[in-house]
Parts: C-alpha cells; sequence; structure tokens
C-alpha cells in the first residue's frame, strides 16, 4: 500500500511511503520500547531484534510511519554533524551504507559528492555560476550524496517488522513514568519497557528533556519539474552532487530521479514545537518563504526562469545548542536513552546512531560524551 507523506497541512514532499504496520495486539511489557517512527527510531528497532532476537521490541509513532521530520527532509546525506566530527563519532557514510547493505534496504542512495557553494571564491573550474545575493560558485567538494527519503523510511520499517519488531502506529506516548521498568502511557493503555529509546527528534521535547537542549523550526523545499540535459548542464547539476552554501542566505538542493531538482531554503521560527501540529504550508509565513524561494531559484539561472514547481512542502528540523547531536542518557533515567537534534544533518547519522543506540541499550557499547550545554548557539 502506498501511502503519501502527510502531515497535516504540512505540503507535498516528491515521495511516497509504501509500508503499513502488520495488526497486533500491544503487549504489556516488552525489552524494548522505542518512541518515534522516523529513520532513528525504525533502524534502532530493526537493529535492536537483530542483536537480541529473543527479546520483545514495540515501536510507537504518534501518526504515521514517516509523518515527522524524516518523511519531510530534503534527503541529503552528509558526513558528520553540524558541529564537524565529534569524538568517537566515525565513518557516518561508511556506517550508513553498510548498514542499508545489511538491511536490504534500496533507497537510491547514491554519493557522488556534495558541492559546498558560496559568494566569494570559488573552484576556477566551478560548475555552478549562479546569481543569488551575489556570484554563487562551487568552493569544494565534500563527501556526501542522496537518498529518496519515502523509500529509506518504508525500507527500514519492513526490516524491522522482519526480524520481528511490533510497530504501532497513531499511538501517541503521552506520558513516561521513570522507574526500574519504564512506563509509558498512551491513550486506552500503557506499556511497561525494560529499555527505552526516545527517538522524536523535533517534537515531544518535554518527553525527551530536548526542550533544553535546542530550538524546532520548520524549514522549506520546492521541487521543480523535469529539467532537459541541457538545462541541467547549464545549471552545473549534470553530475547529480547536491550542494548546499556556507554562508547566508543559505540555500541547499538535489537531483530528483525525475531529472526536476529540490531547492530548499528559509526557516520558519517557532515558540514552540506544538505549534507543528496548526502550521499550514500553504499560508502565513509558511506559504510566504515558499513564494520567495521559488523567485530566488527562478532568478538564480536564465534557464531557471519560468520553471514550473510541482512539489512544495515543509519539515520540522530541531537545531540544538552547539550544532551537537543529542545522544544521550535520560537525566531521571538510566535505563532511558535520548537520540536526536541533528540540525540539518540528519539522513545519514539518525541511521547511524540509530543502531549505535541499539547497541547501547544491549550493553554492546557506550554512549558518546559529547557534553552539551545548555547555553543557546
Amino acid at each position: 500500500m502506498t501511502r503519501a507523506v502527510s502531515h497535516p497541512r504540512w505540503g507535498n514532499p516528491p515521495w511516497s511511503i509504501d509500508f503499513q504496520p502488520a495488526q497486533a495486539s500491544m503487549p504489556a511489557e516488552a525489552d524494548f520500547a522505542v518512541v518515534g517512527g522516523g529513520f532513528s527510531g525504525l533502524s534502532a528497532a530493526a537493529w535492536l531484534r537483530r542483536f537480541a532476537p529473543n527479546k520483545t521490541v514495540v515501536l510507537f509513532e504518534s501518526a504515521s510511519i514517516g509523518a515527522g521530520s524524516s518523511g519531510h527532509t530534503g534527503g541529503m546525506a552528509l558526513a558528520e554533524t553540524a558541529a564537524g566530527d565529534l569524538p568517537g563519532l566515525g565513518d557516518v557514510l561508511a556506517g550508513f551504507k553498510s548498514i542499508l547493505n545489511e538491511l536490504a534496504v534500496d533507497c537510491d542512495l547514491a554519493l557522488p559528492g556534495v558541492y559546498e557553494i558560496g559568494r566569494s571564491g570559488g573552484l576556477h573550474d566551478s560548475p555552478i555560476s549562479w546569481s543569488d545575493s551575489g556570484s554563487v560558485r562551487a568552493v569544494k567538494q565534500v563527501p556526501g550524496g542522496m537518498i529518496d527519503p519515502g523509500k529509506m523510511v518504508s525500507g527500514l520499517a519492513r526490516a524491522a517488522e522482519k526480524r520481528g519488531a511490533l510497530i504501532f502506529e497513531n499511538v501517541s506516548v503521552e506520558e513516561i513514568e521513570f522507574a526500574d521498568r519504564v512506563s509509558l502511557r498512551f491513550p486506552g493503555g500503557q506499556l511497561r519497557a525494560r529499555k527505552v529509546l526516545l527517538a522524536t527528534n523535533g517534537m515531544s521535547l518535554e518527553l525527551s528533556d530536548l526542550a533544553r537542549c535546542g530550538h524546532t523550526k520548520f524549514t522549506l523545499a520546492v521541487a521543480t519539474e523535469p529539467l532537459d540535459a541541457f538545462k541541467l548542464e547549464s545549471l552545473g547539476l549534470a553530475s547529480e552532487r547536491p550542494f548546499y552554501t556556507i554562508d547566508f542566505p543559505y540555500l541547499w538542493g538535489r537531483n530528483l530521479r525525475s531529472e526536476g531538482i529540490i531547492f530548499g531554503g528559509g526557516l520558519v521560527h517557532l515558540n514552540d514545537w506544538r505549534e507543528l501540529a496548526t502550521l499550514d504550508a500553504e499560508s502565513g509565513q509558511p506559504a510566504e518563504l515558499i513564494a520567495r524561494l521559488e523567485s530566488r531559484v527562478r532568478a538564480l539561472h536564465p534557464v531557471l526562469q519560468n520553471v514550473r514547481f510541482t512539489n512544495r512542502w515543509g519539515g520540522p528540523i530541531l537545531i540544538a545548542n552547539q550544532w551537537r547531536p543529542v545522544f544521550t542518557q535520560h537525566p531521571r533515567s538510566p535505563h532511558t536513552v535520548v537520540l536526536g537534534a541533528y540540525s540539518g544533518h540528519g539522513v545519514a547519522q539518525s541511521v547511524y546512531l540509530g543502531r549505535w543506540a541499539a547497541e547501547v541499550l544491549c550493553g554492546r557499547k557506550s554512549l558518546p560524551d559529547w557534553n552539551l550545554t545548555e547555553e543557546s548557539t
């Protein structure tokens, strides 16, 4: 069954999800509980069953699988974190690729490298020459690439379910009682778990204790109609390398299999993550920012002057203090791990750290010491 990647009024990203969990009865207890059905949670659930095949794993998703950040990302895979390399992080892209292979997840992964683009300097043979608050050129190529987010969500969910994880959609964990057995309460019931992973990223910040560690924003993107070979060559995108600016105003993007191009930029600043529930990409500030983004794209290069946009959407992003992802023990429970706040670098990291989280919960590996403070950036 194929479903659009939907969340009330967040727009229409150019991919869909072809997974729906099997019907199952909610158990009263589980060895492991995962809260959040995005990249991190699904990866962790699959690996928990891989590492501990005799243990029960229950995953809760408050809406449908991939309806949050993971289904509304742009799909650009980057190495390291938004804060650069961190102690013990390892090779994110190599680990990411290995995980997808081991879990048999086909998500159109391509790692041709990524262009960093800027408004000063630039490679002498830069294929990109655009106009956007100055002349924009490629200044460097760094490791990275892209995936199809819908296929990755679907593939990770199938991998988790195939290995025996129980996946429950539309079950919102509203309260947690931290004790020797962690009690997760949801409308109509509760589940007691020996160990828990909270992977809700930019949502449910009080539940995960991430409210003190970062700020939820809403980021925006558009996708163009298919472009012919001449236009792709003129734009410097025939190599299918994604791109992002290293200065402001920020702009990022990548090719689609359809030969269209995704362009992203602009942030809606939220006072409270709960505003996501009523945020509408087709009205108010989000609509204004999308219209501004479309105008920017049309002005980048003459071949884009009359381009048609086929998709407009947005999604939540949790920007952490110091730009470091949060991967730590919950302050109220030694049995609960919190993972999220990728600050825009979550596509590869979320899957890579999801496996690491499973190793932590199974006692196979320790948490990193990335020492987040509560000071804002």
